[in-house]
């Protein structure tokens, strides 16, 4: 399940990270996407699980293209945010709303950041289950 990653509102970290956990779907129901669809040895004759291993690759592949884009847009336009409040808060060392401002966008840029390691996670996790499941009956291509 890709979610659009342009028009992405990263003002909210909340709804960036409620964004993500849905554009995670597939890697969360991934064991079970895998159970499903690609057969045990007893049952390998009924399935075409190549064809179907090639599929959820290319899922995967997608999905995780979209996140991390969408992850990497936002980290671009906060710290631009950032950048623009220092910038502000250096003409105007006095205006505590200000220093506020930025300290709430800094904290957000951190909590952003701390997405991509997330994301190195899941992908991890995913692509460990899904070569345990496939290596047999598909073999990605080599330059990917």
């Amino acid at each position: 399940m890709a979610a659009p990653s342009d028009g992405v509102n990263c003002d909210e970290f909340a709804e960036f990270q409620e964004l993500l956990k849905v554009m995670r779907t597939i890697d969360d129901r991934i064991v079970h996407e895998l159970n499903t669809t690609v057969p045990t040895a007893s049952f390998a004759g009924k399935i075409d699980a190549s064809q179907t291993c090639k599929q959820l690759y290319e899922s995967l592949m997608a999905a995780h293209a979209s996140r991390d884009k969408v992850i990497k847009n936002c980290i671009a336009q906060t710290s631009a945010v950032v950048k623009s409040l220092r910038e502000e808060r250096e003409k105007n060392l006095d205006d505590l709303t200000l220093l506020k401002q930025l300290r709430k966008e800094q904290t957000k840029l951190k909590w952003m950041q701390s997405e991509l390691n997330v994301e190195e996670v899941v992908n991890d996790r995913s692509w460990k289950v899904f070569n345990e499941r496939c290596r047999i009956h598909f073999k990605p291509p080599k330059n990917e």
